[in-house]
């Protein structure tokens, strides 16, 4: 079959279809509202199952795991037209968060490659690439996963099935697990307030914001109808953004054929461009945030079910002691980090600030900021303020791993992402120590 507009229709209108079908289920199956497992990923799962990978009875089309690489290009844009990296905002105040949390993402990246190139490469011939299946997947989520597998679709397709699984079951152990820690913390005192998934608010566990005065806007107009739409001029910002990465990585591939730089880098570094222009040129206040990020929000849900749904489950089974092996090791750093590390670097609330890094740290912020509410059920801890302000330092890591482990893995230098981020974690280390022996001579003044 030939690949015309209408196959872009068909496709978008069976996962329209799959996405309100994960949203019934959330809203009236209640184990599903007790694992808090997203719709995207339930339509995800849907489109895995009856798509093409599976039983072949939703007609997608060959193209559907490209969506996620032209979708990541989108969020991406979308980011660098939004978020604030000021890093003069960072305080002492938050600093144990900031270590912890630059802690969490740099070991996963330095061990996860590591586990790659001095185990499960000398036993099972694993590619390099696998090494940055475990930090794609766990910390970075279906966003990181889908540009892992853009970086390596040329050298390593298989990445991309790895990730998105890799990023599923990163959020069940997230979930699962921290639920458990809550109740056990629950039970030793270390929370001040729990709460169970049955008690949180309705819109929380079903999804569904029943009261109209308590729906939010999801963005204001900065244009009146006669000129131009709003949702359109904030849509043709990203998308103009999106393209231009896209035209300029062709000028890059054919002036270099040896370089291939993945789209999204190129749309986050024009979209820094663009919004500096914007800003200099006193129009950027047309931009309305809010709207962007539900547009970020909508590729995200998008791109997560084209992923899922063209995982290939013959490669996952290929992969699959090497996968369970490599998620074993991370389940074990992340407990390490969330029961030994989070109570010596952060004081006062920390196991709210321990579990919502737990749930970034396996299933990305969505799923911290679910594990937050469990415990902090009206987020007294400000916990989700300071992350706020403790992600500035995180940025550059995550940033630059995102950019750079698959253009080193590509180039033969896989071990460099070891001594890089092994050194980052060094840097967080020593930065831990400091705090944590300020954070016991204020308590020892306090007592």
């Amino acid at each position: 079959m030939d690949f015309t507009p209408w196959t872009v229709l068909i496709d978008a209108g069976l996962i329209g279809l799959l996405l309100i079908i994960g949203a019934g289920l959330r809203a009236v199956i209640r184990p599903i509202q007790t694992l808090m497992i997203p719709a995207s990923v339930l339509a995800g799962i849907l489109g895995l199952i009856l798509g093409p990978e599976v039983l072949g009875w939703l007609p997608f089309s060959d193209q559907l795991s490209t969506y996620s690489s032209v979708l990541i290009a989108v969020v991406f844009a979308a980011v660098a037209m939004t978020d604030d990296f000021d890093i003069r905002k960072l305080n002492r105040n938050v600093g144990g968060f900031a270590a912890h949390g630059v802690l969490m993402y740099s070991l996963q990246v330095a061990l996860g490659m590591a586990v790659v190139l001095f185990i499960l490469q000398p036993l099972f011939d694993a590619p390099d690439a696998l090494g940055a299946v475990l930090f794609a997947g766990w910390a970075g989520g279906y966003g990181t996963a889908a540009a892992m597998g853009d970086a390596f679709a040329a050298s390593n397709p298989e990445i991309a099935s790895l990730a998105f699984t890799s990023a599923t079951v990163g959020l069940i152990i997230g979930i699962v697990g921290g639920l458990i820690q809550a109740r056990i913390a629950a039970n030793k005192g270390h929370v001040k307030a729990f709460s169970s998934i049955s008690s949180l608010p309705e819109s929380e566990r079903t999804g569904l914001i029943r009261q109209t005065s308590m729906r939010p806007s999801i963005g204001q107009h900065t244009f009146t109808g006669s000129s131009i739409e709003s949702l359109g001029f904030q849509v043709s910002i990203v998308v103009m953004i999106s393209a231009a990465a896209y035209g300029l990585s062709l000028v890059v591939a054919g002036i270099w054929p040896d370089l291939a730089v993945p789209v999204f880098v190129l749309a986050f570094l024009i979209g820094l461009v663009v919004r500096t222009l914007m800003s200099k040129g006193r129009v950027a206040t047309y931009v309305d945030k809010p709207t962007l990020q539900s547009i970020s929000g909508t590729a995200t849900d998008i791109l997560i079910v084209a992923g899922i749904a063209s995982i290939q489950p013959q490669i996952v089974a290929d992969f699959g002691i090497e996968l369970l092996l490599l998620f074993i090791f991370g389940l074990l750093l992340a407990l390490f980090l969330s029961l030994w590390v989070a109570p010596r670097l952060m004081q006062d609330g920390w196991f709210e600030r321990s579990i919502f890094t737990w749930g970034w740290s396996t299933g990305a912020v969505a799923t911290g900021i679910a594990m937050l509410r469990v415990v902090d059920p009206e987020l007294k801890s400000n916990a989700l303020e300071d992350f706020g302000i403790a992600y500035i330092p995180v940025t550059p890591v995550e940033i630059s791993a995102v950019t750079f482990v698959p253009a080193l893995v590509l180039a033969g230098a896989a071990w460099a992402v070891v001594g890089i981020w092994g050194l980052i974690a060094a840097i967080a280390v020593i930065a831990g120590i400091f705090i944590a022996r300020a954070n016991k001579r204020a308590t020892a003044q306090a007592g």
